[in-house]
């Protein structure tokens, strides 16, 4: 599975917290936090996923930040 381009020049990096919550970050800045059952449901794709750089990690975190599919995909 290949990077999709956006993602490949601007990927998205995480954090764990304590607490569980998963901040997920682009660009240095958080862009959303996620925290419950979505954050243990992400924490395991991101742990199935091999590092950030893996397509599998950055659609995970596209996903769980809402920043997926704005209307330029086919």
């Amino acid at each position: 599975m290949e990077t999709p381009r956006g993602l490949a020049d601007h990927p998205f990096d995480w954090s764990e917290a304590r607490s569980g919550e998963i901040r997920v970050l682009r660009g240095g800045r958080v862009v959303c936090v996620v925290g419950g059952r979505e954050a243990r449901k992400l924490s395991a794709r991101l742990a199935a996923a091999d590092g950030v750089d893996d397509p599998r990690a950055q659609l995970a975190l596209a996903k769980a930040s809402g920043h997926y599919k704005h209307g330029t995909e086919r």
